[in-house]
């Protein structure tokens, strides 16, 4: 992706994310600057890698596939292996008019989906084989608005604003908005984006990025490179 096309993204996302009433934290808006200049203070949110993230999986088409997340927080792998302390992450997501995020399961991670406003959001649903593998022909149990929701292989579910799906990990899903955009919640256990996303189909998580202008705010896949 161009370096101008993310600073775009992340202009508009940050628009629609105040129409609906979220203010993102204060080291959102720092410049990759302030952030070089602040960078032993802010040491966790570097190693949890909190922050702007933007990605088309590498596809090259963003509005068809792709993804924009915000982490606002997240915990330690070392606590949530001891089953103590910081075993919590937090994200937005805007999921754009029929733009594709593709199928995948985490082996660690259980979160819950929520809309938080907009159109409505579109989760496809597989299960796991006795591997841990896609299996086409399988379904599975996840809770819908808290309640236990028994789904079919390849089933659909509709979540309109205020409506979620709680996965666990080995729920195979992929999602989109239709209608319109949606900007979307994620509460879960300790997020790892680049040990644990496995996807169906061979994509990359994260972009590469083409320095046409200087970036407007960094993305946790600069840090290693901007931060080091």
């Amino acid at each position: 992706m161009k370096r101008s096309r993310i600073n775009q993204i992340i202009a508009e996302a940050d628009g629609l994310i105040r129409r609906y009433g979220f203010t993102l934290p204060p080291f959102a808006y720092w410049t990759p600057t302030v952030f070089a200049d602040r960078r032993a203070e802010a040491a966790h949110l570097i190693q949890a890698r909190c922050g702007w993230d933007i990605t088309d999986y590498g596809a090259g088409e963003f509005s068809r596939v792709g993804l924009f997340l915000f982490t606002l927080r997240n915990g330690r792998l070392a606590d949530l292996e001891r089953s103590i302390g910081m075993c919590y992450a937090e994200k937005l997501l805007i999921s754009r008019r029929d733009q594709l995020s593709p199928m995948h399961k985490h082996v660690v991670k259980a979160e819950d989906i929520i809309n938080r406003g907009g159109a409505d959001l579109i989760v496809e649903l597989y299960g796991s084989d006795d591997s841990g593998g896609f299996a086409e022909d399988r379904g599975g149990v996840v809770q819908r608005d808290g309640v236990a929701y028994a789904f079919a292989p390849g089933e659909t579910l509709r979540l309109a604003p205020g409506h979620s799906v709680t996965l666990m990990p080995g729920d195979w899903h992929a999602f989109w908005a239709e209608g319109g955009d949606v900007l979307v919640g994620e509460v879960s256990t300790v997020n790892d984006d680049e040990t644990d996303n496995i996807f169906r189909d061979p994509i990359t998580r994260f972009s590469t990025i083409e320095e046409d202008e200087p970036p407007l705010h960094l993305l946790v896949s600069d840090y290693r490179r901007w931060l080091a």
